[in-house]
């Protein structure tokens, strides 16, 4: 049996078809289901063993990004979701995915508390869109299912609003001693505090991205879908790469989980 996969799409999403082909790739069962069919019940949440919340401009940013998307969520299928995550199955945010899984209280959800918002993404300190590739360095203490095995990434960012802000300093500090922070952005050299253009955004503690307590929900600003083949590597053309491109493990890490343990 092939994991399923529901890669939500509608209302400006635009990275569902990278999404859905990156599953697909690694041997899943994949299929992009408009949230409309989720809310009128057309489609069941219960029917995937993972759901994907992938990047764009959901509402064209109206509000704030992710925000109606989030509400949408929140007010429409809240028990579903909810029932999802404690059937401990799996959540990957990307992007504007990662903005709607914050604004909509499903990370870091500490104490799994999903009433709360504990964290936000705003805008960049740039002022500005930022599309550059970015370095990011795994936490290895992490339990983070998705990134297991991994301890770098070279992805690409394109947002406007990828800058990580925790509620206060305690949330910061529970996130940190519970490693739920999952990668964070460095240098060329793997510098940590590597400042602007490395940390795009200017995210306090340089965060890129976070898990739940359960290490089964990840969101995070940058790209993997964006990294499956070496062609997709700005560099392809000077340097010699491996086939797999590095947002590869990502997936085929949460399809091996399924496989083993749902």
């Amino acid at each position: 049996m092939k994991p399923k996969v529901l890669v939500l799409t509608g209302y400006g999403i635009n990275c569902d078809i990278e999404t859905e082909n990156a599953f697909n790739y690694v041997g899943a069962d994949a299929e992009r289901v408009h949230l409309k069919d989720l809310i009128i019940g057309q489609k069941s949440l219960q029917d995937y063993h993972i759901l994907t919340v992938p990047g764009g401009f959901a509402y064209g940013d109206d509000i704030a990004s992710g925000k109606v998307f989030a509400n949408k969520l929140r007010y429409n299928i809240r028990e579903h979701l909810i029932e999802f995550i404690e059937s401990g199955k799996l959540i990957l945010g990307v992007c504007n995915g990662f903005q709607i899984l914050v604004k909509g209280n499903l990370l870091p959800a500490l104490d799994h508390d999903y009433d709360t918002q504990q964290v936000t993404v705003t805008y960049n300190d740039s002022g500005r869109f930022e599309d550059r590739w970015v370095y990011l360095r795994v936490n290895q203490n992490s339990n983070c299912i998705f990134t297991r095995g991994i301890e770098k990434l070279y992805f690409p960012v394109r947002h406007g609003e990828g800058k990580f802000v925790p509620r206060d300093g305690d949330v910061l500090n529970r996130l940190r001693e519970n490693n739920q922070i999952v990668v964070q952005y460095v240098g060329e050299n793997g510098e940590s505090n590597p400042g602007y253009p490395w940390n795009p955004n200017g995210s306090v503690g340089d965060v890129a991205g976070i898990s739940d307590e359960s290490g089964k929900i990840f969101g995070l600003m940058p790209h993997p879908e964006a990294y499956i083949h070496f062609t997709n590597h700005p560099r392809w053309t000077r340097e010699k790469l491996p086939e797999e491109g590095m947002g590869v493990q990502i997936f085929r890490n949460a399809i091996e989980y399924v496989k083993k343990n749902l």
